[in-house]
């Protein structure tokens, strides 16, 4: 095994180190902490993305250059608004939930937000509605249920072009991914996607541990570098 560069830290000091990122790159933003309230008086599960995670994915978008964006799992649309605030004039963010009840907060905080006309928000079930849209998208960002994430990988593929970035969230799952007992629905939704990505010649990806506020997790990273 190698040798550790620094020692390994508590979840005490990487939710301090998260927080001092924050501070500095993504600081507190009246808007999005009211998208949080809101989310939270709904009964939401506090799913939403760390500030420094929507930030990642602003970036993202940037980097991308992208115009068209496709979201797999709006929830609240904490993450929706911090890519959609990161697209160029005429781009659009298409998100995407099956929740009617979130949906509906989600909404109300995209105007909140004035971010209502970047964002086309589609209620229903992903796979169906995946199924009735128009490609190619730039950026591709799955954050739904994980057991799908297989055929979720399939849909957005046909919804690509060379180029296509496509991230994973949530695919540590404190650890539990490297287990090859697991019998979690959802640890088995991440391995099978792992293994698909690994697998098919036409992606190049890989895969990153994150820790902080919301604990061990981590997301891949995926480019199309050819279509089938």
């Amino acid at each position: 095994m190698r040798a550790h560069d620094y020692p390994t830290p508590s979840i005490d000091e990487c939710i301090a180190v998260d927080h001092y990122f924050a501070n500095r790159l993504a600081p507190s933003d009246p808007v999005l902490q009211q998208v949080l309230a809101a989310n939270a008086a709904a009964g939401m599960p506090p799913h939403d993305v760390a500030a420094v995670q929507g930030q990642f994915l602003a970036v993202m978008v940037q980097i991308c250059q992208a115009k068209r964006v496709l979201e797999i799992g709006t929830l609240g649309g904490y993450s929706t608004i911090c890519m959609a605030r990161a697209l160029p004039a005429g781009g659009r963010i298409t998100t995407i939930d099956n929740n009617a009840a979130f949906a509906a907060v989600a909404k109300n905080n995209f105007a909140l937000a004035e971010m209502s006309e970047r964002i086309d928000q589609k209620v229903g079930t992903a796979l169906d509605v995946l199924a009735t849209l128009e490609g190619p998208f730039d950026l591709i960002f799955i954050d739904a249920d994980k057991p799908n994430n297989p055929a979720y990988l399939d849909a957005v593929l046909k919804l690509s072009r060379v180029g296509t970035t496509i991230i994973g969230d949530n695919v540590v799952r404190g650890g539990a991914v490297s287990n090859p007992n697991s019998a979690d629905p959802n640890v088995l939704g991440v391995q099978h996607f792992l293994q698909k990505l690994a697998s098919n010649p036409n992606l190049n990806s890989t895969a990153l541990q994150t820790v902080g506020e919301k604990g061990w997790d981590g997301f891949s990273l995926t480019v199309v570098n050819a279509l089938p």
